[in-house]
Formats: structure tokens, sequence, C-alpha cells
């Protein structure tokens, strides 16, 4: 039987459709096959034994500001405290990187120095951090204190400056890095930038900066947690106060340039828009108290802390300066854990407890879902001193109304390492302050004085996949102590409410 025109009319399409089907899966056989045969053979990353340095995130990951605080509870003196031992037998994915290869500029003013010079002892340690300050002009100096090299910056006045709003200073700094360069110090991998009222948490900056190939062209920073400010310069900002990264070649690249590129931005505002100005050619700016911030900072390493002169002190009854150096005992014993969060519950008493390590602890009457304990709540305004939580480039909660949810808050006291247990034991008391009165039946966290929290030494945590740490309520024998084990979930665990 003869087939229909219409049949034969469609065969041939038909059959030309299957030939062409045929090559695309033939095809695309051919590319899966060669991506996972370059995977295969592509070279392993360097594995190294002997330190601990580890590796960490990307362009979010300097953090920029926070406060001080004020007076030390508990210290602990360097004879009954053991530091502990180095990790040196756990394998580290790095690029070689230490303190030794990084070169800090600090941008320095005259006019602050006396007080701000106060900010960069708490973390310049002579003979490992090398660098240099950077002033206006000379300033009175006495032997034997724990800073930086210091300079006279160069002469800009040749310069323009036609910003309304600004300084141009900004013009002096924003030429910290090229004439830290020109200083030519040795072995030097990347170049660190800050104000004088940064402090660095060194250890997670080393982490940070490991995890890139200091050979190729990197420019690491943070943009502002202010969607106007991020708006009004640039996302792709490294906002420089809270620090910025540049690796030496890129560096030696911007010093070739840089004077020729000023001239073309007279009307950028600060330092760091005309260094992300000339960049394109070849970190919290937040106000008021910084609790409910810093109790729910997200799962990425907490490098450096900015602004200390426009924010509370982070711990009642402490100077900025004193809280810092408080904040900064902790980091002697889990550097890549401090301010991390973690979350947990006491079903018993039906209490949400959130713990950030190192700093803070709240206990909130009731059983919060961890979404809503992972938010920052507003304790804190926007860099116009505003509470307009829209301004946020992050998600905000606000202060709860009700009595009975107002969280206990219980500050880092003291911590210490107990080489017999090997853990690392953190003490936090109860802030003393006038609490709302509650009608729920439910037992007070204030009959809670003193938090211990155990932990162990995470100092690989940036190497793995981030993660929260698991919080678990311990057994108490005595009253008005809570017991809390802080860290590495467990396999399969999760939390539970």
């Amino acid at each position: 039987m003869a087939p229909s025109p219409s049949s034969a009319q469609h065969r041939p399409h038909s059959t030309s459709l299957r030939n062409s089907l045929s090559w695309l899966f033939l095809s695309l056989f051919f590319l899966y096959i060669l991506y996972y045969s370059t995977i295969l053979f592509e070279p392993a990353p360097v594995v190294d034994t002997t330190t601990r340095t580890t590796t960490t995130n990307t362009t979010t990951d300097c953090h920029d500001h926070l406060s001080a605080a004020e007076n030390l509870q508990n210290p602990i003196s360097s004879s009954n405290t053991t530091i502990p031992e180095p990790l040196s037998t756990q394998p580290v994915l790095r690029f070689d990187t230490e303190l030794k290869h990084i070169a800090f500029g600090i941008a320095a003013s005259s006019r602050l120095w006396r007080n701000r010079k106060e900010y960069i002892k708490l973390w310049w340690r002579r003979g490992e951090t090398r660098g240099a300050v950077w002033l206006d002009k000379h300033v009175k100096t006495m032997k034997n204190e724990s800073l930086p090299d210091i300079h006279i910056s160069e002469d800009t006045s040749k310069f323009p400056y036609t910003n309304p709003d600004g300084d141009r200073s900004a013009i002096r700094i924003s030429r910290v890095v090229s004439e830290t360069l020109r200083l030519e110090m040795e072995d030097v991998r990347w170049f660190v930038m800050g104000d004088d009222d940064t402090v660095f948490i060194v250890e997670n900056l080393v982490r940070v900066l490991s995890k890139y190939d200091h050979n190729q062209f990197y420019y690491i920073g943070s943009t502002s947690e202010s969607h106007f400010q991020n708006m009004l310069f640039s996302y792709g900002m490294a906002f420089g106060g809270g620090g910025f990264a540049i690796s030496y070649p890129l560096a030696v690249e911007l010093e070739k340039m840089q004077d020729r590129c000023l001239h073309r931005y007279p009307g950028y505002y600060g330092s760091d828009d005309r260094m992300h100005g000339c960049m394109a050619e070849l970190n919290f700016d937040v106000h008021g108290n910084l609790l409910g911030l810093l109790a729910a900072h997200p799962v990425t390493p907490f490098v450096s802390l900015h602004h200390l002169d426009v924010v509370d002190p982070i711990f009642p009854g402490m100077t900025r300066a004193q809280g810092i150096k408080h904040l900064l005992q902790s980091t002697k014993y889990d550097s890549a854990s401090i301010i991390q969060q973690s979350i947990g519950y006491d079903k018993k008493r039906q209490w949400s407890i959130l713990v950030s390590w190192g700093f803070a602890i709240q206990i909130i009457r009731g059983i919060l879902s961890p979404r809503e304990l992972e938010i920052p709540t507003r304790t804190f305004l926007n860099w116009h001193k505003r509470l307009d939580y829209t301004a946020y480039a992050f998600n905000t909660r606000p202060v709860t109304r009700n009595p009975c949810q107002k969280p206990f808050v219980y500050y880092m006291s003291s911590t210490r390492y107990d080489k017999s247990k090997g853990k690392i034991i953190g003490i936090y008391t109860l802030h003393k302050e006038r609490y709302p009165h509650c009608k729920w039946k439910m037992e007070s966290p204030e009959t809670i004085d003193t938090i211990v929290v155990l932990k162990k030494e995470d100092n690989l945590r940036w190497t793995k996949a981030p993660r929260k740490d698991c919080c678990r309520v311990l057994p108490a024998r005595k009253k008005g102590i809570l017991y809390l084990w802080v860290g590495n979930c467990r396999k399969n665990e999760v939390i539970e409410l």
C-alpha cells in the first residue's frame, strides 16, 4: 500500500530530527567526559601539616566594626592559664600565607592619635606584625610603646578635591597602600589597610588571606551593612575603615597609576571609593548598642572591628579599649570561633539560649525557632542614626515588646584553658539590671547567676563547610549555675525545639 502524501512528507523531517538529537546527546556526552577528565587530572591543592593557619571566605569576610567595653570581671592571669597546644597533625589547605607575609598600612590622624593609638596597641604584636602608621604630621612618641613604625604621609596639595561634604584627607589616606609598598619590606604577600580605630583579629585575617593565591590580583574586603551607603558608593566597594586587603601584584600595579587616577576623581567623597575607582580601571556602618548585631553574627570569620568611637562599649562598665581587650582574651584560646553563634534549648524550663562565644549569652523565656533567633535584633541604629530597618543589607527583627521575652544577658567574664580536661572554659555572668515583671508560670532565667561554657578548640573550622556550632545543656548540681557544651555537631545532630 502506498504511503499517503502527508506521511511521505513528514518522514524525512522526523528522520532528520532523530539524527539531530543523536548528535546532540553524543556532543553532551563528550563534553561530560571532557569536564570530568579535567577535574581528575587537576593538580591537588597544597596540604601542610606543620602549622595551624587555615582558610576562609571571600568579599564578605571582613566585618567592619564593633564597639568596645568597660570593666574586667574576674580577669585571668597568665599564671593560672595554659594556651592549648597547636594542632600540628591535622592537614590544612592553604597558600602558605602567615602573619609575617602581611604588611599593615594604618591611616591615622595626629589630632586623634593620643586616644586612637590605644586601639592599635590591643592587636599589634611587636616582632610579629609588620607595617606602618601614616600620619598627617609629627606626634609625640614614647619609648617601648607597642606600635608600628610611624611615618608622615607625602604632601597631597597638588591633588584636586571638590567634594563639598568630605575632607581632602581622603586623598592622603587613599595613598597609604602605595606608600607602604614604597617602604620595600621583604617577603610581603598582602597589604592590609585599616583606620586607626580598627582592631584586627589577626589569626582570622591570616585564615581569610590564606584561601587566596597571593600571586593573583585580589582586592578583598566588605560592603557596608547599609543599603544607602552601598547605593551611594557601590556594592562592589570594600569599605576601608574595617580593613581591606590587596595582593602584592595588584598593589604594584595600583602604585604605578594611582596618582594619575586620583586626578581623575576629585569629586569622590572618601579614600575607599577612590581606591575602588582606581581598581575599576585596572566593613559595619552602625551606631549604638551592638549586642543584637554581634549576638547573631553570621557564619563567617570575625576579622576586624571598626568605628569604635561611635558605638557603645560592648561590655557594660568598661571603656571601649578595655572592652576590646576583654574580648580578645577569648581569641587566645580559639580565635576561629570568636563571636560565632550557636543556638540551644533548655526544654525542661522552656528557655531558648543564644550563645555568641567569647562575648555574650542570652536566655529568653519560651521556645523561639532558630530561624528567628539567628536574625539580629535592632539594638543598634544605622549609620545615619535612624531606626529605619529597611536601610540594612541583611534581615533584622524588632526588640520584643513582651516583658516576658526580654532577653537575660550574660556577658563573658573570663576564659581559660583546662589542660587536664583538654577543654576551654568560659564563665559568663548575668548583667544586673531591672527586668520587667512577667506573669508567665515558668522559671525565670534570673535564677541563673552564672553560665559555664565548655568547648574544644576548633582551629580548622574554616577549612570545612561553614556550619553553626551546636549547643547542649549539661547536668548541673549547683543552684544558680547553668552548664553548656558548645562545639561541633554530632553526626546527624539537629537543633530540636
